[in-house]
């Protein structure tokens, strides 16, 4: 009688120590994992401002552009000098002299 119950004990007792001891290796890759990415997040969150500041730089050059080619526009992109007159030319429906 007693050889039945030990071996349902020890059955038991694997069963278990199967589940808990599966349970902690993962409780442990996790802690690793988690040991990791926080070693990581300073030198990320210094790629991240980085990255933020070469953006915003780019930004304020193309609108910088932009507001100067405005206002070039606005004043009117000329030199001062008079427009060239126009040339006579014949017009698509005539035909060339021969």
């Amino acid at each position: 009688m007693e050889r039945p119950l030990i071996a349902v004990l020890l059955l038991v007792g694997l069963i278990i120590g199967t589940g808990v001891g599966s349970s902690y290796a993962r409780a442990r890759r996790g802690w690793n994992d988690y040991q990791t990415a926080k070693k990581t997040v300073p030198g990320a969150r210094r790629a991240a401002w980085l990255l933020i500041k070469v953006v915003t730089t780019k930004i304020g050059v193309i609108l910088l552009l932009l507001i100067g080619a405005v206002a070039y526009a606005a004043a009117g992109g000329e030199d001062g000098s008079e427009p060239a007159p126009p040339n006579p030319s014949s017009t698509p429906d005539e035909r060339p002299a021969r």
